[in-house]
């Protein structure tokens, strides 16, 4: 029978999802972390290794996005606060204005909602980004808290499998020793 171990000539993803089923309980969940804040999504992944393929990978990861409790939610939400980041939107081109009115809408968001704004970016060109954060923010204002803990459970999810897409595909050291 073949081995199922990849070897150098491997695709690289496969490389990382392999490292990452191997990887110890600790480094893996620590992996995790770095994708989700919530504990309880983390060692739900870890427990459920080793995954055949990242399409496996991804799918129980949005499955336990799902299942996150309002509190899990609330340390994932929490977790987003402490990156070490600008806010959402910041480092993107544009106007001295647009910047103040991006902060100023980050702060009514908090203020209304109690936690940091999340909006998955993947595939929005930079030249984009300050419009649709800022966009999306006023938007979201808009909504009751229950409409928008839904909204950004979502967006929360979506970042995540982004992460872990990245965590994997570029050799997750999770677990290398």
């Amino acid at each position: 029978m073949p081995s199922q171990r990849p070897d150098a000539s491997t695709e690289p993803t496969l490389l990382g999802l392999h490292r990452f089923n191997e990887a110890d309980a600790g480094a893996a969940e620590e992996a995790l972390l770095a994708c989700c804040g919530s504990h309880r999504w983390a060692l739900r992944l870890t427990a459920h290794r080793p995954y055949p393929d990242i399409e496996s990978l991804l799918a129980a990861a949005s499955e336990a996005s799902y299942d996150l409790r309002p509190a899990d939610l609330a340390e994932a939400l929490a977790d987003e606060s402490w990156m070490p980041q600008p806010l959402l939107g910041m480092r993107a081109p544009g106007s001295q204005a647009a910047h103040t009115a991006l902060r100023a809408a980050h702060a009514a968001y908090e203020a209304r909602f109690g936690h940091v704004f999340v909006v998955c970016l993947d595939r929005v060109d930079p030249e984009e980004m300050l419009d649709t954060v800022l966009s999306s923010i006023r938007t979201r204002l808009a909504n009751d808290p229950d409409e928008e803990r839904l909204i950004a459970a979502d967006e929360l999810r979506r970042i995540a499998l982004t992460r872990l897409e990245h965590l994997v595909a570029t050799h997750s050291e999770a677990g290398a020793h």
